[in-house]
């Protein structure tokens, strides 16, 4: 079966009601997708700067912080991936505000699996072409469409000089999971250590730029 989203960059689905995770989860997972569960707005928003998500489920009625809430917040965040509200009552209103906010869609439940399906895997794949091959701070250099989208994080903390500590810290990761993803870059680029990964990220940058005149 086809795989429409990385192992890194599941389906998020964040909503109370355990049966509604379980059904939506079982559903993505069938059909190639990788998924996460939250339920609540909260947890999911203290664990998004580990996770990579390709999409997000957001149920509107949460416990704690509303869905609204975690909405407005993901768009003050600038959030990229694709977000597809939920919600088993719902007004014009409310819809109007949820699209404001950068919603992709609203679908009111009970909704259609093959409906819910189509869309995410349509609104996923645009959204990974138009992030592939971009990282951030970086010019255009071979091989970047063999990483994964947590190694182009990675890569891009290494390039601007962050140690493996700082590179954690700001992604949310394990020093050792940095060595790791560092290690795996390297292989997938043929650098030899440090100093020839950092010319093979710049090289292509670097042969775009105009000569110096005089």
């Amino acid at each position: 079966m086809q795989s429409f989203a990385a192992p890194d960059s599941p389906v998020v689905i964040v909503d109370d009601d355990i049966s509604v995770r379980d059904a939506l989860s079982l559903l993505f997972r069938v059909d190639g997708f990788a998924t996460q569960t939250f339920s609540d707005g909260e947890t999911f928003l203290d664990a998004l700067p580990g996770i990579r998500p390709g999409c997000v489920i957001l149920d509107l009625q949460l416990p704690g912080s509303s869905g609204l809430a975690v909405l407005r917040q993901l768009s003050e965040r600038r959030f990229a991936p694709p977000v597809f509200v939920i919600s088993g009552r719902s007004d014009v209103p409310t819809a109007v505000e949820v699209m404001k906010l950068g919603a992709r869609d609203f679908l009111e439940k009970p909704f259609s699996a093959s409906v819910m399906i189509d869309r995410v895997r349509d609104a996923a794949a645009a959204h990974r072409r138009a992030s592939a091959g971009r990282i951030e701070g970086l010019a255009d250099f071979p091989g970047r469409d063999r990483l994964t989208c947590r190694e182009c994080d990675v890569l891009s903390q290494v390039a601007h000089g962050a140690s493996n500590k700082e590179a954690g810290r700001r992604l949310g990761i394990s020093p050792r999971t940095v060595e790791v993803h560092r290690a795996s870059i390297m292989d997938k680029l043929g650098a030899r250590n440090a100093a020839d990964l950092i010319r093979i990220v710049l090289s292509e940058g670097l042969s775009r730029r105009p000569a110096r005149m005089g």
